[in-house]
Formats: C-alpha cells, sequence, structure tokens
C-alpha cells in the first residue's frame, strides 16, 4: 500500500497548494490513500465544513486535526457525521468525533490515528496509552496503522516512535510547522519522520505573517496574526509505501515542494 501525507495545512494558500499540487503528487507517487492534517485550514486556526468538503472532493480520504481542533465553533455541528474526519483520540471521552478511521482500498485496510501531545501543549489524556488502545483494535482487521502524533517536543515524538516501532506501519510528527529532516524505518518496520512540516505561505513565519510575529518577539506586545493572503507558497508531506501482509513499511521519502523544491518526476 502507497499512503501519501500531507502537513498542516495553513489558510487559503494551504488550501491551495493542495488543490494545486495533488495531482502532481498522484502522478508521481500513485498512493492509494492521501491523508492531510487539516486543523489549520480555515484561516490559520480550526476547520470548516467547506474545508472539509473541498478536501474530499479534491481526493483526501481522511483528515487528521489537533490543538486547534475546536477553533471553528460549526464543526459541532458535523464532526459526529464525518466520516473522513478524526480528531486526537486521547481528547476527553466527552469530546465528539472519533480519534480513529479504517479506510478499504483495493490495496487493503489501513487504519488511521490521530494523537495529541501532552510537552508544551494543554493538558490531554496519555498518548502513549490511547496509543496502546487503539492499535490493538486496529490490528484486530489489518496490519496497516499510520499514526499522526500532533505534538510540540520533539523528544516527545521521538520517544512515541520508538514506542510504536514494531506495531504501527509509519508514524508522522504535526504541529510545529517545520519540517525535520530524519525520515527513516526504524528497525522494527515503522516509517518515521518527526514532522512533515506545513503547507501553506513559504514567506511567513509558520505559516503566518512575518511583520505581525516579529513585532510580538520586538516588543513582547499582543498581535493579531494572520495568514498571507498573497506570496509563495509550500507544501510538506511524507510518503510511505508498505507491505500489506506485514503492515510494514518498505520505503519513505519526506516531501517539500515550493519554489526552491519543485515538483518533478
Amino acid at each position: 500500500m502507497k499512503i501519501l501525507f500531507i502537513g498542516d495545512i495553513v489558510g487559503e494558500p494551504g488550501m491551495e497548494m493542495v488543490r494545486r499540487t495533488l495531482p502532481g503528487l498522484r502522478r508521481k507517487y500513485a498512493p492509494d490513500v492521501v491523508i492531510a492534517n487539516g486543523e489549520n485550514a480555515a484561516s490559520g486556526k480550526g476547520l470548516r465544513r467547506q474545508d472539509y468538503d473541498d478536501l474530499i472532493f479534491g481526493g483526501v480520504d481522511v483528515i487528521t486535526m489537533g490543538n486547534h481542533t475546536w477553533d471553528k465553533k460549526e464543526i459541532f455541528d458535523f464532526i459526529d457525521g464525518a466520516d473522513s474526519l478524526i480528531r486526537p483520540a486521547n481528547f476527553s471521552p466527552e469530546a465528539p468525533g472519533r480519534g480513529m478511521t479504517t479506510i478499504s482500498k483495493e490495496a487493503g485496510l489501513l487504519t488511521v490515528i490521530n494523537l495529541h501531545g501532552r510537552a508544551f501543549m494543554p493538558p490531554h489524556d496519555d498518548p502513549f496509552e490511547a496509543a496502546d488502545r487503539l492499535i490493538a483494535q486496529a490490528k484486530a482487521e489489518s496490519p496497516l496503522v499510520f499514526v499522526d502524533f500532533h505534538a510540540e517536543a520533539t523528544s516527545e515524538k521521538i520517544a512515541m516512535g520508538w514506542h510504536l516501532d514494531g506495531r504501527v506501519t509509519a508514524m508522522v510528527g504535526t504541529h510545529t510547522h517545520v519540517q525535520t529532516a530524519d525520515e527513516r524505518i526504524l528497525p522494527g518496520g515503522t516509517a518515521y519522520l518527526t514532522d512533515a512540516g506545513m503547507t501553506g505561505p513559504y514567506d511567513g513565519i509558520l505559516g503566518m505573517k512575518k511583520e505581525e510575529v516579529l513585532y510580538r518577539f520586538r516588543t513582547n506586545l499582543p498581535a493579531r496574526f494572520e495568514v498571507p493572503k498573497n506570496g509563495r507558497t509550500q507544501l510538506g508531506g511524507f510518503f510511505v509505501e508498505a507491505d500489506a501482509g506485514s503492515g510494514k513499511a518498505i520505503r519513505c521519502e519526506r516531501i517539500l515542494v515550493n519554489d526552491d523544491h519543485p515538483l518533478k518526476g
């Protein structure tokens, strides 16, 4: 099975980058499944119904979320009925939505799990315990399991990678919007990347207008962060090919598309 993951989509520039780039990525990688983190799709924070519909219509199979899951209140109106949308599984048991989903493709069944870190992040239930519980459920259906771990600390993401090695097909980190260069297949057969990076404005700061962020750092005064409407864009992602029988990764590749790294192939 071939899996394409698209890192944190930030605002309309990120949405447009997906629309413009995904056809070429499909031609190059021929993925069976496309997964995207959509927690920043709506103006940099949250996800609206229109954003969800646009991504699914555009060819994304599963949308994962993170700490901005509830920032657009309308998500409460549709998350329970959105079959292709998952939020971190270690949120409160009273939270609407679900933390994992299993999709069926010609290449096999794939379970996608979304988890939320706790280091330097809002407090949630133990993501390691949640991972153990959900992976046991998922493996009853198929050995193919993909995990999006939305976390701040690189140490926590690396720890989760080792914790899951040999038990999931792939684990990719999201949230920091800065792509790391440590893609590899761990000894147990799990493809790993600490952070896939973001999909959105290329010349801002973590997807926001750089002037406002610089003002905040220089003065320590409040500033309203906004997604730039114009300018260059980028797409960060992760590609994994796995053996459907064993669920182990065969190869993986970090993806970065922008003016300096154009899409080839």
